[in-house]
Order: structure tokens, then sequence, then C-alpha cells
């Protein structure tokens, strides 16, 4: 399904502008992150939107286990963390003010216990996907990031990011829809998050092995279940690993939930940029001519770039 209404392209001397929609505050530093510095870099507008609070995430990092301070403040401290690293990234930032529904975990008979009432996994589609859409008419993005169907992995609030941004991006330029959040506007591309898809993984694994290391991603790799369709997802790969060592400051910036002896920082940036020197995405909407000059894009304005024309 594609919206009937034209996209809004850049006019020459206009400003690109990127919208990522993420869950959690750490999900923009851990998918997208390289690729949104180098943008920035280069005069695009940036703008992410972390959909929940965040305030019940575990703390993952062992080195603050049991601090009680941030356990009690758990939602202030990943407001600062997310300042923090938004800083980093050069990135604007906006919430959208839901709560976060937790992962639940099974119970020993199995099932799993219902969400907590209130949270964003059980507002209502349109009422949660009311204030991005606002912030798409006000912000005006060319092209919007976020989660496939699945989330990514199948946490409520990363599967409810995905159908509140597939609303907002089929909706935003419907001047019908949602009266009373400003102007239309219809962004021309959206692309889903591929960052952990098995290519990449296997390639870090193998490197791993060939500097003598143990690697951290073997267990995952043999627990993994391909899926025929997984190949065809990957559409583009931007170059960007001059961005590494920010995107990994930016990660650390997120220390409740970042561990920095994990397996992210395994290999130094110099190394993953020798191995794997893109970030990944699947184009799963566009409203623009496919420009690609090879088997993927390389610039998630590919064909958008100001002055361009349908």
């Amino acid at each position: 399904m594609t919206p009937s209404t034209p996209p809004n392209l850049p006019a020459a001397g206009e400003p690109l502008r990127l919208m990522a929609v993420h869950a959690h505050p750490d999900d923009e530093s851990s998918k997208g992150a390289a690729s949104t510095a180098r943008y920035v870099s280069e005069g695009v507008e940036v703008l992410v939107v972390t959909c929940t609070d965040g305030a019940r995430g575990d703390v993952l990092n062992p080195r603050l286990a049991g601090a009680e301070d941030v356990l009690r403040n758990m939602t202030e401290v990943r407001r600062r963390e997310m300042a923090e690293a938004a800083r980093i990234l050069g990135v604007k930032h906006a919430w959208l003010g839901f709560i976060d529904s937790g992962l639940p975990e099974p119970l020993e008979d199995g099932t799993t216990p219902p969400l907590p009432e209130g949270c964003f996994a059980l507002v209502p589609l349109d009422e949660a996907s009311a204030p991005l859409v606002r912030l798409v008419r006000d912000f005006k993005p060319h092209v919007i990031t976020t989660y496939d169907e699945n989330g990514g992995y199948p946490h409520p609030d990363h599967i409810r990011t995905h159908e509140i941004s597939m609303r907002a991006f089929l909706a935003a330029g419907d001047p019908e829809q949602f009266p009373g959040t400003g102007e239309p506007w219809q962004p021309s591309k959206l692309y889903y998050h591929l960052t952990f898809h098995k290519k990449r993984i296997v390639a870090l694994h193998e490197t791993c092995l060939a500097h003598g290391m143990e690697s951290p991603f073997g267990e995952w790799l043999e627990n993994w279940v391909d899926k025929p369709e997984d190949e065809a997802r990957l559409t583009t790969r931007v170059p960007c690993s001059d961005f590494f060592a920010t995107r990994d400051q930016a990660l650390l910036a997120h220390a409740t939930q970042i561990d920095p002896d994990g397996r992210w920082f395994h290999l130094t940036p110099e190394i993953q940029a020798e191995v794997w020197p893109t970030e990944d995405y699947q184009l799963a909407i566009s409203l623009v001519p496919d420009v690609r000059d090879g088997e993927y894009e390389d610039d998630l304005f590919a064909g958008i770039h100001p002055g361009t024309t349908t």
C-alpha cells in the first residue's frame, strides 16, 4: 500500500531532512547511528523520534548493577543519556511521550503476562500515531527510517513503532486524515533498519576468528533460523565507517543499557570499517524512481536530492 499523494521533493537549495523513529532511548545509537552522524556532517537535518520513556528497561551494564539511585530514577537517567547521545550524534531529538511497555517474560506455566495498562503497545493505533503525524507535518522529512513488521525483534514497543511509522507515512500527506495536526506533508521514502542481518554478523564473526579472538557472535549464529525471504530484504548499504567511533560514543552514553565490555565493542571501529563499512536498510516504500547504479543503493536520499523532479 502506498499513498495517493505525490511526495514533497526538496527545492534547489533546500536541506534534506531525515526522521529516524525509534522505540526507546538507546535504539537510535544501536541502529543507524553512524548513518545519521554522516548525514548531519553533510548538512542534512536529522530528527530522532523516541516513542517511549524507556522507564521499564533493565540495567544491562554489569558495572551499574544494583545502583539504587539509577533504579529509583530510571526515567530521568534515560532522558539524560538520550540528551547526551543526541549531542554526540549532532541530531535533533523529540519524545513522543508514551510509556515503555517492557518486554514480558514468560511465566513458569508458559503463558505470557499481560502488558501494563496504559503502555505504548496498548494505546489505540490512531491515538498513538497522531503525535507522529504532527511531527512529520512539522519537521517535513523527505525520508523516514523505522523497524520492519517484526520490530527488528518482537518487542511490543518495536512492533508498535513500526505500526505508527507506517500509519504516519501513509497518512501525513492526506489532508482528510488527522485534522488539526498541521499542514499535509508527504515523505518520499521509508526504510527499515537491517542492522542485525546474517551477512553482517557472519562477517564480524569470521573477522574475530581471523584475528585470533573468541567470537561473541558464534552462539547467535548457531541458533540462527534462516528465512529464504531475508536475503532480498537488503536493498541499501550506506557507507558511514568514518562515523563508527561516533556511533560507539553515542552507544556508551546510554550507560544503563550498554555494557562497555560487550560484543559490539569486541572489534575496533577500524577493523569493522575494513570488514563491513556500511549501515544497512530495506527500502520499504518509495514514491520516487529507482536510480540505483548497482545491486544496492548507497544513499537513503537516492532519487530525491534537491532539484530532483519525478
